[in-house]
């Protein structure tokens, strides 16, 4: 009797057991696989504000999106075009963080009156609502407009020229870079270049931006505080090897 007993006790026991370490293998698996969210938490957006995100991704409502595994929170959130990667933190059972890595916008690039974002990797994205800017200069003229499409990628000879021009005045000076407003590609021509607070344009040309940027430089301070001679002039021409010329609209050959 006592050994059926025993028999008996040792089955209950190891049913028990396996019933234990089913429970525990189902609730890790639900806690780690499931957001359970309460609260999010988001961190690294600069472009948009949290709850333009949210309503995005349709998390904006939580009291509907409790069991949502965080595998799918993570694809909504890097499904919006100004997310290159999301990475969602469960903290306990009560929030989730989302930080997000947002892509580089390089400038605003126009299309006539539709204005987009182009991306350090050419990528072409929509402005929506809401969006903040960060003050970037605007690129205007660009040859083949029908090119500009949103979430396609424009990398040509008429934009590298115009992010050459960018990175040299980031190089060599950020006072300069911060006052550019904009790079006016003339849709193939000379660049010419405006600043904010400036009235006289800057024919930039194309290729030797180092130099250029170098010369600009040098003559920044007499631009900054008004020199008379660059005052009255329509445009500082710095096309030329080891010149610049200050130039009025009919001399510099120009049509506006």
């Amino acid at each position: 009797m006592r050994k059926k007993n025993g028999k008996i006790l040792g089955t209950v026991v190891f049913i028990l057991l396996i019933s234990w370490i089913l429970y525990l293998t189902f609730f890790t698996a639900r806690k780690f696989n499931k957001g359970d969210i309460k609260m999010i938490e988001i961190t690294g957006n600069n472009l948009l504000n949290e709850s333009d995100y949210l309503m995005f991704t349709k998390l904006n409502d939580l009291s509907f999106n409790r069991d949502i595994p965080l595998s799918v929170i993570k694809d909504r959130f890097e499904k919006h075009p100004y997310i290159s990667r999301a990475d969602v933190e469960a903290e306990g059972d009560t929030a989730d963080r989302i930080i997000l890595s947002e892509k580089k916008m390089k400038a605003v690039i126009l299309n006539g009156n539709e204005a987009y974002f182009i991306t350090e990797d050419f990528q072409i994205l929509p402005i929506f609502p809401y969006t903040k800017e960060a003050d970037l200069l605007v690129i205007s003229n660009a040859q083949d407009t029908s090119q500009i499409i949103p979430l396609s990628y424009l990398k040509n000879s008429d934009i590298i020229d115009a992010f050459k021009i960018i990175d040299a005045a980031k190089k060599t000076n950020m006072n300069i870079f911060k006052r550019i407003t904009e790079i006016n590609l003339n849709r193939g021509g000379d660049i010419t270049m405006n600043f904010s607070g400036i009235n006289t344009k800057f024919i930039f040309g194309r290729g030797e931006e180092a130099r250029k940027m170098i010369y600009l430089e040098i003559m920044w301070d007499g631009v900054v505080d008004g020199n008379d001679l660059i005052r009255d002039s329509d445009y500082i021409d710095l096309r030329f090897a080891n010149e610049v010329y200050i130039k009025t609209a009919e001399t510099a050959g120009l049509i506006e």
